[in-house]
């Protein structure tokens, strides 16, 4: 399952992501630092939620409150939560 995720308080303003189960693959930054994020999206592809939650969850930019980081460990959780609603529906 496709899924895009609006970040907030980063200077990306999207990331999407594919989706099966509880792992996560192709990650996509729009916006952002492009060399920081493609190394991110690169040793994160094929880990699972929890993985990614566990590593990024909390990190921060600078003063502001979140970052890159922590907002694709919110993206993933979104994630995880749409795709199994969507296995509920049937």
């Amino acid at each position: 399952m496709h899924f895009d995720y609006k970040t907030e308080n980063t200077c990306s303003q999207m990331i999407s992501m594919d989706i099966e189960g509880n792992v996560v693959r192709n990650i996509q930054f729009m916006g952002g630092c492009n060399g920081n994020l493609k190394a991110i999206r690169t040793l994160v592809d094929g880990w699972t939620v929890d993985e990614i939650e566990s590593k990024l969850s909390g990190i921060t930019c600078g003063r502001r409150p979140t970052s890159c980081g922590d907002q694709l460990a919110k993206a993933v959780r979104a994630a995880a939560n749409a795709w199994e609603a969507a296995q509920a529906k049937g």
